[in-house]
């Protein structure tokens, strides 16, 4: 029975730590947030893809920030840099004001990549380094409610394949109706 009790500390004791390091950032606390500040809800960067999604259907919400606070986890640069991973080339801006005066400056994409910056009261760059977040619940839940872009940036893609000749006549509506069908 000894065993078995260590057994079952040490996997609730991996399950914690499991849990912690997918936790969100501790710096930045929901409840102490001041005021949340959509300075752009939606813009394109050098990165855009409009084959994936178009930025024009993608806007950031108040409740975008809020989720993205209580689930962003922090990535190295390595992790998050465009060159080495998946990104929509869109973003919107934001900034969240906390209750100690500590202005947080974020972009997120909704692929749930975000990037973020620290200010004082005088808007003036604290001594915190720039800050690399993925948020894969973020993600998961915009991509849910970006479903209707998806389809019409896939309907995009598929239909300029086909006039190129790069598929036969016929097959983009297909694949579109697979693609549609698998979501």
């Amino acid at each position: 029975m000894n065993k078995f009790n260590s057994l079952i500390v040490t996997t609730l004791i991996v399950a914690t730590g499991i849990a912690v390091a997918e936790a969100a950032d501790r710096r930045y606390p929901l409840a102490y947030v001041q005021k949340i500040e959509i300075t752009e809800p939606s813009r394109r960067t050098a990165w855009e893809d409009k084959d994936f999604l178009d930025c024009d259907d993608v806007v950031l919400t108040e409740e975008d920030v809020r989720y993205a606070l209580l689930h962003m986890r922090r990535v190295s640069w390595s992790a998050y840099a465009p060159e080495n991973t998946d990104t929509t080339g869109c973003k919107g801006s934001v900034l969240v004001t906390f209750k100690n005066g500590k202005i947080l400056a974020m972009g997120i994409e909704p692929t749930g990549r975000i990037t973020t910056a620290e200010y004082d009261t005088g808007m003036k760059v604290t001594a915190s380094p720039a800050g690399f977040y993925e948020c894969d619940p973020c993600r998961e839940r915009k991509m849910k409610l970006l479903k209707d872009a998806l389809y019409r940036a896939d309907e995009r893609r598929l239909k300029k394949l086909e006039a190129e000749g790069k598929i036969p006549p016929g097959e983009a509506e297909r694949r579109l109706k697979t693609l549609r069908a698998s979501r």
